[in-house]
């Protein structure tokens, strides 16, 4: 790799990392609303939502192919985000 490729490599690089750092700020966010959502939940049956689940790919498909984002990326980063949130779920459940 030439020097000019290697310096901006780097500069991507940092962006990259940038909104890495955002992408674990959202997450938190994001597990903070799974916490009060588990509350509510009385059974573990209530934990997959298959319905649920096909409507929000659904949702992302339509919304990638709209800005122009490849779906198979977005919908391989939900389906694993929903299945490593149905494995929290399920390990932070409490009877009721």
């Amino acid at each position: 790799m030439s020097p000019i490729n290697r310096k901006k490599l780097k500069v991507l690089r940092k962006r990259l990392d940038k909104l890495d750092n955002s992408f674990i700020k959202l997450i938190k966010k994001r597990t903070l609303i799974i916490k009060q959502v588990l509350k509510l939940k009385q059974s573990r049956k209530e934990i997959v939502d298959k319905k649920r689940i096909k409507f929000i790919l659904n949702q992302i498909r339509k919304k990638s192919i709209k800005h122009k984002i490849d779906p198979k990326i977005t919908n391989r980063i939900w389906k694993n985000m929903i299945l490593s949130y149905i494995d929290y779920e399920r390990r932070n459940f409490k009877n009721k």
